[in-house]
């Protein structure tokens, strides 16, 4: 861990956007001043133009690994996730086996140990057999534990009334809820399909999983926890309605909260003819009506962080028919430039982004450290570059496994230069240090 010095940068932080330098040593940010010199740095970087922010925490992504490495990997995601900003991931427990015991999440623990250049967390999985488990578990091992309160693989489906209240009351820890209703998303399915059959087009997906089915799996969810006392956290809101059962404040005085996920802000479903299955995922992405209603609400405290729910899928798997077809896409590498259009087109302040990717987010879980620019923390860094012609991104190397973006079309006015993990480079002038090792995270509960 080098020392690094940071000149001439425009950083972001709680807030307020200041000119200044930053010094990296030991891992942490030692000094942050308007001029700084030190002449034993072994790192100087001029970023004068740039926007310094602290590196994005991404709450919510599916690194396949174990058990599909056609798909991906953490050696190969959390790569890509640096090179779009990401310097802390917490992986979802749906990869195979799932991490639904204490050895499953070990052995996760191991592998990104050994191949992560990102810092990792992991959440854990509820099943209808695992309760006992769950309840015991130590908060602070764990980033989370994730409840699919809606249609998924194996049986990570949790749907039964009582073992729903069982887990609302006893969880330890911060509960994390995909909603959505499968009864309804089962009636609406079975109507399609009876009117296109196998012809059915991907523009039918947010009509199989709709606002309707959203809202009656969430505001149970809500409902529950407000019952329990639960601390929950609703994963990747996608209707305007759902907004309604969150409340307006600062996140020290909530105990339910919600997520918004870059794809849901970013797509909206006059892109399905375009991108078809390239955009099929889980909840699916909406009307423009809702997308507007998700954008507007990041401006209050009603939506408390974005994540990127990045699930790759191989290009194969994507060509299917719309019914064999898999939900997810691949977003880590173009988290923060696809967040930094909305910054472009002011539709959101720069110093909101970085609250809602970075502070809340290790607000929300207890991340000591970590998620600002301060002195005596680690040092998770990102260095954003205006490019004011654009940079296409389907001319840039696709570092995710699967090989392909659902961004391809698109140019993005802004680039990452530089990536600070833990005080490492992990990223810089569109090149990988794969020496770099992330660090494990740690809550604070």
């Amino acid at each position: 861990m080098s020392s690094v010095l940071i000149r001439n940068a425009r950083l972001v932080n709680e807030g307020r956007e200041f000119e200044g330098d930053l010094l990296v040593s030991n891992g942490r940010i030692v000094k942050i001043a308007r001029c700084i010199h030190d002449e034993n740095a072994k790192v100087e970087i001029d970023a004068e133009g740039q926007w310094l922010l602290p590196g994005m925490i991404d709450d919510q992504v599916h690194f396949r690994d174990p058990g599909a490495p056609d798909k991906g990997s953490i050696y190969t995601e959390s790569r890509a996730a640096v090179a779009g900003g990401i310097t802390s991931f917490m992986d979802m427990p749906n990869t195979s086996p799932p991490t639904l015991t204490l050895e499953a999440l070990a052995d996760k623990k191991r592998r990104a140990a050994i191949s992560s250049v990102a810092n990792y967390g992991f959440h854990f999985g509820v099943s209808n057999d695992n309760l006992d488990t769950v309840a015991a578990l130590k908060p602070c091992e764990v980033a989370g534990v994730k409840v699919f309160m809606g249609a998924s693989t194996g049986n990570m489906l949790v749907d039964d009334p009582g073992i729903l209240e069982r887990l609302f009351a006893e969880v330890p820890t911060l509960l994390l809820a995909h909603c959505e209703h499968t009864p309804s998303i089962e009636a609406n399915a079975a109507r399609l399909r009876e009117h296109f059959g196998d012809s059915t087009p991907p523009a039918a997906h947010p009509l199989i999983r709709d606002a309707q089915a959203c809202f009656r799996s969430s505001s149970m969810a809500v409902d529950l926890a407000r019952k329990h006392g639960t601390r929950l956290h609703v994963l990747h809101l996608t209707t305007a309605r759902e907004l309604a059962l969150f409340e307006d404040k600062p996140l020290p005085h909530k105990r339910i909260t919600a997520e918004v996920c870059l794809h849901h802000l970013l797509f909206d479903d006059r892109d399905y003819p375009d991108l078809g299955n390239l955009i099929k995922c889980n909840p699916a992405i909406k009307t423009q009506a809702d997308r507007d209603a998700l954008r507007q609400a990041l401006s209050s405290n009603r939506l408390d962080i974005i994540g990127s729910d990045h699930a790759p899928h191989t290009w194969s798997e994507k060509q299917q028919p719309y019914w064999q077809a898999p939900s997810g896409l691949p977003l880590v590498q173009h988290a923060l430039p696809a967040l930094l259009e909305l910054v472009a087109e002011q539709i959101l302040p720069i110093t909101t982004l970085v609250a809602k990717t970075s502070h809340r987010v290790a607000d929300l879980f207890a991340i000591p450290d970590r998620g600002y620019l301060r002195e005596g923390y680690w040092a998770d860094l990102v260095l954003i570059k205006p490019e004011p012609g654009g940079v296409a991104v389907s001319m840039q190397p696709i570092l995710s496994q699967c090989g392909w973006t659902p961004f391809a079309p698109r140019s993005f006015r802004h680039s990452v230069s530089t990536t600070i993990v833990s005080g490492q480079m992990a990223w810089h002038d569109k090149r990988l240090n794969d020496s770099c090792q992330g660090l494990p995270l740690r809550f604070m509960r």
